[in-house]
């Protein structure tokens, strides 16, 4: 039997970082969190390019653009889509969820997504060193997962 093991070694990797600027308090929290993580994990500082773009529902097609670029090996998504008084949050948190998980299945580029999905902004704050560092550890393992296959 062969198993693939979990692997976090992130030299050599070139990782792509889209950042929803809406609610950049949280976005900024998450993408230092992020970016320290794919360093520890040993991914070169200069092969890591971020994108910012407006909102959460614009990430999906600056992912794929990306993707289909050929120069990344994994793709993160972040961002904070924390719930109003109106349905939008719904449509956004949906949407752009849909968006994230079509571009890796559409482009076999692993996306990790900490777009964070919230009640308010402390649920977001308490959230955003934690996933942030996460996404780095997902786009890593799931690289070294894919290119194992």
């Amino acid at each position: 039997m062969r198993e693939i093991k979990k692997n976090l070694d992130g030299s050599g990797m070139q990782v792509g970082v889209v950042l929803s600027r809406f609610n950049s308090n949280i976005g900024d929290g998450l993408l230092e969190a992020c970016k320290s993580e794919l360093l520890k994990l040993g991914v070169a500082s200069d092969a890591i390019t971020i994108a910012t773009v407006p909102g959460a529902l614009e990430t999906p097609l600056i992912l794929q653009h990306m993707a289909l670029s050929e120069k990344y090996d994994a793709l993160i998504a972040l961002g904070a889509i924390i719930r109003g008084e109106t349905y939008h949050f719904e449509v956004v948190a949906n949407e752009s969820a849909r968006g994230i998980s079509e571009v890796q299945l559409n482009t076999g580029v692993p996306v990790a997504n900490a777009v964070l999905t919230t009640e308010d902004d402390d649920q977001a704050i308490a959230r955003m060193h934690i996933k942030g560092a996460e996404a780095a550890q997902v786009a890593v393992e799931m690289f070294n997962l894919v290119k194992a296959l």
